[in-house]
């Protein structure tokens, strides 16, 4: 693997590296990881990496490492750079030839989405873009029992992302992260919904399998002088007929990360929050509600292949974001190798969900903006 940004200071490039490193099926090798040279020489070192294998920005990179040999250079690039510096680097990537796994959301604007899908489907390569939250066992459970009718035809659904970290003017300050994630050069046309919303609309049309056709939005930005939203209500409407809720904060004071969603279908609900990741509530409409667990009894096939360690053990962040590491690692090997990949291992979010998540973001500012209020998805 090679890294673009998340060099010194940034705490998303850890994340990435941590969760890489999980399985041992995948090596960091070069990287640049700031666009400041020295920064980036700097953080190799701390990495541990050959010198001659950090470089001072990402076009030096692609092309000196696509010049080695196939044994050598880096099979994938991971980018974890601000929203403005995702487009540049991945279409360089693919026109050289190397898989990408890449943040989210895609790309700055919704133009340079279509552009990149339509090189990716062109090129074959691997896309992997990180919604981290899918990688969850118990996801992969709720997404399972939904797809085999245990649930019965969906009716409602609920979800949301509630955060309290930017209930102040904390990008006046030398907070890095709000600095970019408020910043419209940096961050696109959207702050929370941009940022979070995206990972509440990608869970709902993970797990029920169906698609958001219709919105009506509420965007507020609600921390004087601010110039991206921090809050958001919208309701939805899916391709299967349900109608649901989706919120995005960061402005709820006191909340940390707290993604949760809520399914209801004919014949029962079910309930998982990020902040309790290993459980899952089932609410049987003829029967007392169940809490299955990670690891504990007789789970699907795609919870128990994503699941790492013994039951009672807390399975989080990390690993999800590594499930999705691991599954991308397997694709290209197995690629390399020509064979057939399991395809339990091919799930993944793809350039689909990164373009899905673009149009998500310019719709539900659309609708936010708009007297009308409903649009279409």
């Amino acid at each position: 693997m090679g890294m673009i940004g998340g060099g010194q200071g940034a705490f998303i490039g850890a994340v990435h590296r941590m969760a890489a490193a999980l399985d041992g099926k995948i090596e960091l090798v070069c990287g640049a990881f700031s666009s400041n040279p020295e920064k980036s020489k700097a953080s190799g070192e701390e990495f541990f990496l050959d010198p001659s294998r950090v470089y001072p920005d990402f076009n030096t990179m692609i092309e000196t490492e696509a010049k080695l040999p196939a044994d050598v250079r880096m099979d994938f690039v991971s980018i974890v750079t601000p929203n403005h510096v995702h487009y540049p680097p991945a279409m360089k990537a693919i026109e050289h030839g190397f898989h990408v796994v890449c943040d989210k959301p895609l790309c700055f604007d919704l133009e340079e989405s279509y552009k990149l899908r339509d090189a990716v489907k062109a090129s074959g390569l691997i896309f992997g873009l990180t919604h981290n939250y899918t990688g969850y066992p118990m996801v992969k459970e709720a997404k399972d029992m939904i797809q085999k009718g245990k649930l019965g035809k969906i009716r409602k659904v609920v979800v949301e992302y509630s955060q309290g970290w930017l209930s102040s003017f904390l990008e006046s300050t030398d907070q890095k992260q709000a600095a970019w994630r408020t910043d419209p050069k940096r961050s696109g046309i959207a702050g929370a919904m941009g940022d979070i919303g995206t990972h509440a609309e990608n869970l709902a049309e993970y797990i029920t399998g169906s698609r958001i056709v219709a919105m009506c939005a509420d965007i507020s930005t609600v921390v004087k002088g601010r110039l991206l939203d921090d809050d958001g209500n919208v309701l939805i409407r899916l391709d299967n007929g349900a109608r649901g809720i989706l919120f995005a904060s960061q402005i709820a004071a006191g909340e940390e990360n707290n993604l949760r969603i809520k399914i209801y279908g004919e014949l029962a609900g079910l309930e998982w929050s990020q902040m309790y990741p290993n459980d899952l509530e089932v609410k049987w409409a003829d029967k007392p509600k169940q809490i299955l667990r990670t690891g504990v009894g007789p789970l699907s096939e795609a919870a128990q292949a994503h699941t790492r360690i013994p039951a009672g053990h807390p399975e989080g962040y990390i690993e999800a974001f590594a499930n999705i590491y691991r599954n991308v690692a397997e694709c290209i090997s197995a690629r390399d190798e020509g064979r057939e990949v399991e395809e339990i291992y091919t799930d993944y979010p793809s350039i689909d969900d990164g373009v899905r998540g673009m149009e998500f973001i310019y719709k539900v500012i659309e609708s936010g903006q708009s007297d009308a209020k409903w649009v279409d998805l």
